[in-house]
């Protein structure tokens, strides 16, 4: 069982960066595909990210590729997402959620586990 926890959050300028971290503080975490989603106010939640279980594949959404980061370390428990060229538009509740899967899905009914999610705000 995985218990997610996010964190690193905050108000950021447009065109700055800022590094999301997820950890997992149950036991069997590298035996889940990692997705990052997100949810802007009045909006449906959107697939940011995914990587794999060994963190060699890795997926995003196209307007988010080449700006976000997905990775992930094993020995820490923790899934990261770094966000660089921030746009007032990528403002959202951030989730990281875990799925059995092997390949992390886009769809976020097919993930088991949850975090809290942390607040991004970007400032034009």
């Amino acid at each position: 069982q995985v218990q997610l926890q996010e964190s690193g959050g905050g108000l950021v300028q447009a065109g700055g960066s800022l590094t999301l971290s997820c950890a997992d503080s149950g036991r069997t975490f590298n035996s889940y595909a990692m997705g990052w989603f997100r949810q802007a106010p009045g909006k449906e939640r959107e697939f940011v990210a995914g990587i794999s279980r060994d963190g060699i594949s890795r997926y995003y959404t196209d307007s988010m590729k080449g700006r976000f980061t997905i990775s992930r370390d094993n020995a820490k428990n923790t899934v990261y997402l770094q966000m660089n060229s921030l746009k007032p538009e990528d403002t959202a509740v951030y989730y990281c959620a875990a799925t059995i899967k092997v390949v992390p899905s886009r769809f976020d009914y097919e993930y088991s586990n949850w975090g809290q999610g942390t607040q991004v705000t970007v400032s034009s």
